[in-house]
């Protein structure tokens, strides 16, 4: 109930986004391993929320500042999401992986 609560306030561009990341790294799953993709994926991220936090503040001093609150806020949402698309793909195990 939390996590549809969590989903109800996201943007109506929020999945169209997340489902072009995630054809990219299926299109780049056609020539590397699932776990480089993964690996490149998960940095692109790392990489892309340091430069949020660092652009957005007013100076150097300030960038560090807010690492830390940073990356308990990204931490925790990355957990998060985490924890519901696991316990969606084990719940539509048979669903999502046809074998």
């Amino acid at each position: 109930m939390a996590e549809e609560k969590k989903i109800e306030q996201l943007d109506k561009d929020f999945f169209k986004r997340t489902d072009a990341f995630i054809n990219v790294a299926n299109d780049l799953t056609k020539e590397h391993d699932l776990g480089k993709v993964s690996a490149s994926l998960l940095y692109a991220a790392a990489r892309f929320n340091a430069y949020i936090v660092a652009s957005s503040a007013d100076d150097k001093a300030e960038a560090d500042r807010n690492k830390v609150e940073a990356i308990e806020y990204f931490t925790e949402q990355y957990r998060s999401m985490l924890i519901a698309n696991m316990d969606d793909y084990i719940e539509k195990y048979d669903e999502y992986l046809k074998r």
